[in-house]
């Protein structure tokens, strides 16, 4: 057989093992892997003292397109995840505009997103109030998971998002649980957050410092708590997304051992800047939750060695630049939302596994093969022969700096610019085709795949 492309004299990184192999490839899927494979091909690729990775999945991506295409639209966003070494995202239902609650918002989304997306890509349904109804359309029409916020989101844009009530959560709990989906929570507990916001702003207290303290970790923790067990009542799979706490890993892990089907993120700016670098770099660093202190982080860090964190995503989350300003500097009022999508891999692999020797194939588990099977996205999240050829190179013995002119996002606006980060994904293939170069960079037309998914009932022909 002549195949299309083979990665040769890589470092493997398999389920539960590290070896030199040669990967083949033919249309678009892992044809062949061997220690050496001297077959004809179209192309060669030397991968020789680089690791060979299935791509990161990121399950948390917020594309602002359509509606809001000016923060960030679908061609510069993966242009940006493919940089750093993601092959397939979940594009979230809120930001956009109008937000992705029922049948004919999916198809606006859908239709916007064609031809312009780099990489494989999925989409969420939105839990809100008064859509109730629609979650089985949605269902039908292919959605990976549902998305709802215990905090309070949203503006006063009626197409816009909003947090669900406790009997919209409870609800919905049931709907989605008889669909067979997962439903993911942003979980803080709104009614205190919003008031001890409003407690510190009239007291003058706007800093930095002061909005962490206005989102405590115990609002992270009851929240979790509520919807645990509301989702117990409901027996609705349950997926917690960036959590920022360890007691709340603690609390989500319990209800595992419990029998409960629940699983949980965290994401890289909760591992690798404080609340005090927060003060330091300013609101390119906000986020919801907060950053929490140096002893929160390494909690949370040993939760993270311990295997309790599921997954790893970015949840990228951009804005314009003008939305990151206060003319009186209150950091109440600046949007709360990292960009951040193109460092994921470098910044965690340099962390996580060069730093704190956490081994490299739970790191792949935690941005591959768990998030490919806990929201069933078929032929992926994998490095073995029929799956989708979906690979990343990175290379352990390359540092670089992070430069605002390096950045594909819309505005070039990050946390991380000025850090030294001592790995970098010199290479991404989508289904076996290179979309990002090093030396390159971005390479050819957007060939991002919609991929839909069936509800577990469905899959299980319940």
């Amino acid at each position: 057989m002549k195949y299309d492309l083979i990665i040769k004299g890589g470092k493997v990184v398999f389920r539960d093992e590290v070896r030199r192999n040669d990967i083949a490839i033919k249309n678009g899927i892992i044809a062949a892997i061997a220690e050496t494979i001297d077959n004809e091909a179209e192309q060669t690729i030397d991968a020789s003292e680089q690791y060979v990775m299935p791509g990161m999945i990121d399950t948390h991506v917020h594309i602002c397109e359509p509606g809001r295409t000016e923060w960030e639209g679908f061609i510069t966003g993966t242009k940006a995840l493919a940089a750093g070494g993601t092959t397939c995202y979940v594009d979230m239902p809120l930001n956009a505009l109008p937000a992705t609650i029922d049948r004919e918002t999916l198809y606006l989304k859908a239709e916007a997103a064609k031809g312009k997306n780099y990489i494989d890509y999925a989409f969420y349904g939105g839990l809100v109030p008064g859509n109730l109804e629609r979650l089985k359309e949605l269902s039908d029409e292919g959605v990976v998971a549902f998305k709802c916020f215990m905090s309070t989101c949203g503006t006063d844009n009626p197409n816009d998002f909003s947090n669900v009530d406790d009997y919209t959560l409870y609800t919905g709990m049931k709907k989605i649980a008889e669909l067979g989906h997962i439903l993911s929570i942003h979980a803080e507990n709104a009614l205190i957050t919003d008031r001890l916001g409003e407690e510190m702003a009239g007291q003058g207290r706007i800093t930095a410092a002061d909005y962490v303290l206005s989102r405590p970790v115990f609002t992270e923790v009851e929240a979790v708590k509520r919807a645990l067990y509301l989702g117990k009542q409901t027996r609705c799979r349950l997926h917690f997304v960036h959590i920022s706490t360890a007691e709340a890993v603690e609390e989500i892990a319990k209800a595992r051992r419990e029998g409960q089907d629940v699983s949980l993120e965290s994401c890289p700016h909760y591992f690798t800047i404080t609340a005090a670098q927060f003060e330091e770099i300013g609101p390119a660093a906000k986020c919801s939750p907060p950053l929490r202190s140096r002893e929160e982080q390494e909690k949370l860090w040993q939760q993270l060695i311990e295997g309790k964190i599921d997954m790893l995503t970015s949840d990228h989350s951009p804005c314009p630049p003008e939305m990151k300003q206060s003319s009186s500097n209150n950091f109440f009022e600046v949007w709360g939302g990292i960009t951040g999508c193109q460092n994921n891999v470098d910044l965690m692999f340099d962390e996580a596994v060069l730093k704190r020797n956490i081994p490299i194939t739970n790191f792949v588990k935690m941005i591959s093969s768990n998030p490919a099977e806990r929201f069933n996205i078929p032929n992926k999240g994998e490095i073995a022969v029929s799956m989708d050829a979906d690979i990343i190179l990175v290379d352990a013995n390359r540092s670089y700096v992070v430069k605002e002119e390096g950045l594909f996002y819309r505005h070039k606006q990050s946390p991380y610019i000025g850090r030294t980060i001592d790995c970098r994904v010199t290479k991404t293939l989508v289904r076996g085709i290179v979309v990002y170069d090093l030396d390159q960079g971005i390479a050819g037309e957007p060939l991002g795949q919609v991929i839909r998914s069936k509800s577990q009932a469905e899959a299980m022909n319940v």
